[in-house]
């Protein structure tokens, strides 16, 4: 009797993280760029954009950003809102969990916990809308003004999302000026 063993080697782990421009990018078809081909809604959705984040914690911004490009599948606006989280100062740790915030409470304020619960019901808004209880405890953190531009990030990063993934953007190409 003759025992077979598998004799393909371990694959190798590098011992330095790859960057991206070191990898192969996918090749995908040209899709339409939407900020050359329609400049007026563009520049409508970045100034939607701006308009909301005034007055929010940046890192609030970012946090929200994060969530809900985790759940639109977007690693386009994923790696382009850690990037910025991690210049603004975000921990390696609170990155890591924004996916798993709920198993991990302690890591976020209750103010970050409402704007993360808000942000996952708005963007799965298919799923059951918006919660009376969730919409009330955002109130309790949140000014009524401070509420409209949490939305308004939610609502924009959503766009966003949705611009990144029907164009075919690729993560690791952050085409911001």
């Amino acid at each position: 009797m003759t025992t077979q063993t598998n004799t393909t080697p371990a694959p190798v782990r590098p011992t330095e993280p790859i960057e991206p421009t070191e990898l192969a990018r996918p090749t995908r078809p040209t899709r339409l760029n939407l900020a050359k081909t329609a400049p007026k809604v563009f520049r409508a959705l970045v100034g939607f954009d701006a308009a909301a984040r005034e007055g929010l914690d940046p890192a609030l911004v970012e946090l929200i950003q994060i969530r809900s490009s985790h759940l639109n599948h977007c690693a386009y606006c994923l790696h382009m809102h850690t990037n910025d989280a991690r210049k603004a100062g975000e921990s390696e740790d609170r990155l890591h969990l924004v996916p798993l915030w709920c198993e991990a409470r302690h890591f976020f304020t209750p103010r970050e916990q409402a704007a993360l619960a808000l942000t996952e019901a708005v963007t799965l808004i298919a799923d059951g809308g918006v919660p009376d209880e969730l919409y009330a405890e955002a109130t309790t953190q949140f000014t009524e003004e401070e509420l409209a531009h949490v939305l308004s990030v939610i609502l924009t990063i959503n766009t966003w999302n949705r611009v990144a993934l029907a164009t075919g953007k690729l993560a690791g190409t952050d085409e911001r000026a």
